[in-house]
């Protein structure tokens, strides 16, 4: 399993005096809004369609600040690849880190990676798919992540009764068809939620390991509740606040229209799942960044978002400072 970087992600914090944000803060806004849409156009594209014009077409930055990050398309998409897999690691490595047996901790890392992909089907189809299509220094990277969860997956021998257990390559064969069976869900235009997955794939993992009769009680296992689960990642950290490319959209989308709702917000800001825009409002509304004037939907009223005079300066920095130059 890909270890965690506690220090990974950099905290965005406009100095105290200050009028905009500084050359670090910029281009670490500008790095996101690339990455990102690296991420939509590989997912829209392919791989190996996606060029650095499309890149910079979507993320709104120019060609000269494209270069000033990036050596080329490829680098591009392997800088996208490794920030999700870092934020794949970050939620699925504790889950399997927590005592337990091997079983209970490798259904708690699946069920965190599943979650994960029907959270973000974009990210999700970067790093399943269209790493396939990328090259050779992707499908090294995607090979090493691979390597350690195969790893895990053999610590099933740990487990098995005594001279039952499978032979090395059990777990080779076992992290290949899960991962062959994701591979062709996450193409499917009207996929059912991959958590639903949860006990079929728990099956094939333990059955080389623990026999049938335990792979016949993780079929019979209900599947997780993914609204429990999806983005339990906190895009605000430690801060007064960190900047991240889906917390930048949403601070625009407001600024852009005044009094916008919930759902409007999400949809100007590439958030699918509701709860998660409500999420990370609340946030922005706790840092004093936001204000709502409407009646709120739990009476029957849209949310009227407002940015403010904080937030209204955050955003034009934003603005001003990341854009096209």
């Amino acid at each position: 399993m890909p270890s965690r970087d506690e220090g990974s992600g950099t905290q965005q914090q406009l100095r105290p005096g200050q009028n905009g944000l500084a050359r670090e803060q910029v281009s670490d806004i500008q790095r996101a809004r690339m990455l990102a849409a690296m991420v939509e156009v590989a997912a829209e594209r392919g791989a190996g369609n996606a060029t650095v014009s499309h890149v910079v077409a979507r993320s709104g930055v120019s060609r000269r600040t494209f270069y000033e990050q990036f050596a080329d398309r490829e680098e591009c998409f392997l800088a996208a690849f490794d920030e999700a897999i870092q934020r794949i690691a970050d939620r699925v490595v504790p889950a399997f880190e927590q005592p337990g047996r091997w079983r209970e901790r490798i259904r708690a890392a699946l069920v965190e990676l599943l979650s994960f992909l029907d959270y973000d089907p974009g990210t999700g189809r970067l790093v399943v798919v269209e790493t396939l299509g990328a090259g050779p220094r992707a499908l090294e990277r995607r090979g090493n992540v691979l390597a350690q969860i195969i790893a895990a997956v053999d610590g099933g021998r740990t487990e098995a009764k005594k001279g039952s257990a499978p032979p090395p390559l059990a777990a080779e064969g076992v992290v290949g068809g899960v991962f062959s069976l994701i591979h062709s869900r996450v193409l499917e235009s009207d996929r059912q939620p991959l958590l639903e997955l949860t006990g079929p794939l728990m099956g094939m993992i333990v059955l080389p390991y623990l026999g049938a009769a335990a792979a016949q009680r993780e079929l019979s296992r209900p599947a997780p509740a993914g609204e429990a689960r999806a983005g339990s990642g906190n895009p605000l950290k430690n801060l007064e606040m960190r900047l991240t490319y889906r917390t930048v959209r949403v601070l625009m989308a407001i600024g852009s229209h005044p009094g916008v709702s919930n759902r409007r917000i999400g949809d100007e800001a590439g958030i699918t799942d509701q709860g998660q825009i409500s999420k990370l409002l609340a946030r922005l509304d706790h840092l004093g960044l936001i204000e709502n004037s409407g009646f709120g939907q739990a009476k029957g009223e849209s949310n009227s978002w407002h940015l403010t005079p904080r937030g209204q300066e955050i955003e034009l920095a934003i603005r001003e400072q990341t854009e096209r130059r």
